[in-house]
């Protein structure tokens, strides 16, 4: 998709306030959930419009339970977000490129993915496909109902499996959205090293049990990162931005990017 074109340092995906915001993705719903599994624009602080019956729409996180008492309670953004929710999380999603797109790969070199999103209390999760420089390809899946990093080999490609958590909230916490930054370049080296361990752990279990056990084998990326393939956002959350970028977030990113709440006391 973006493979042959020249990447300026810092390119959004996508935006939720943007005239067609999921112009480059693909979505996905579980039909077999029709009241409960969509994929929905709205505005956050109001979360109208509601969506089509007979979908019904979760009821959104609140910082405390005074919140809940108030209609908006200057935590929310004030603009269109996505809302993507499911009970069940794999048949749920957006992704990018689009699955029926002829670019088969995103092709964008960045080592840095930032995603904006609302925890919306319930699990989620979100998944990147890296390549190194031999074409090896590496899935990455971070979920908030992970609890330890794992590594697994699916059919042709491994899965890292990351744990993902939402900053715990407090008296003081000002709002449920969170920038969640990615490092990907460094992921295959992780994953080599997990692998490693996950083998170790394997042969020492097969030593205590006296038993003869193979390491598992892991189709692994052995060079050096390349670019992304796809990225696909599960439910459950609201999502207002994805871009990558050559800088991690503590360097000065465009005023658009940043996060403004729907009201202010000031």
């Amino acid at each position: 998709m973006f493979a042959n074109s020249i990447q300026p340092s810092t390119v959004s995906i996508f935006s939720a306030s943007g005239s067609n915001p999921l112009q480059l993705f693909s979505s996905s719903v579980d039909h077999d959930l029709p009241t409960d599994s969509f994929v929905h624009l709205l505005h956050d602080s109001t979360s109208s419009p509601l969506p089509p019956e007979p979908l019904i729409m979760i009821r959104p996180l609140r910082l405390t339970q005074q919140e809940a008492m108030l209609p908006e309670c200057g935590h929310e953004l004030q603009q269109t977000v996505l809302h993507i929710q499911s009970p069940n999380i794999p048949k749920t999603f957006i992704r990018c490129p689009p699955e029926t797109s002829a670019a088969t790969e995103l092709g964008l070199k960045h080592p840095w993915m930032h995603i904006q999103a609302r925890n919306l209390g319930r699990e989620w999760s979100f998944e990147v496909g890296l390549v190194d420089r031999a074409s090896k390809m590496l899935r990455v899946r971070c979920s908030t109902f992970q609890r330890q990093p794992k590594i697994t080999q699916t059919q042709t490609t491994p899965l890292l499996h990351l744990p993902l958590s939402f900053p715990a909230t407090t008296d003081h916490t000002l709002t449920t959205w969170s920038t969640i930054s990615l490092h990907l370049a460094s992921l295959l080296s992780k994953a080599t090293i997990l692998a490693a361990a996950t083998n170790a752990a394997a042969d020492d279990a097969a030593e205590d049990d006296t038993h003869e056990q193979q390491d598992p084998a892991y189709d692994l990326p052995s060079s050096a990162y390349s670019h992304i393939s796809y990225i696909k956002i599960y439910a459950t959350c609201r999502l207002r931005r994805i871009w990558f970028s050559e800088a991690a977030l503590g360097q000065r990113i465009p005023w658009e990017f940043e996060l403004y709440s729907a009201t202010s006391n000031l």
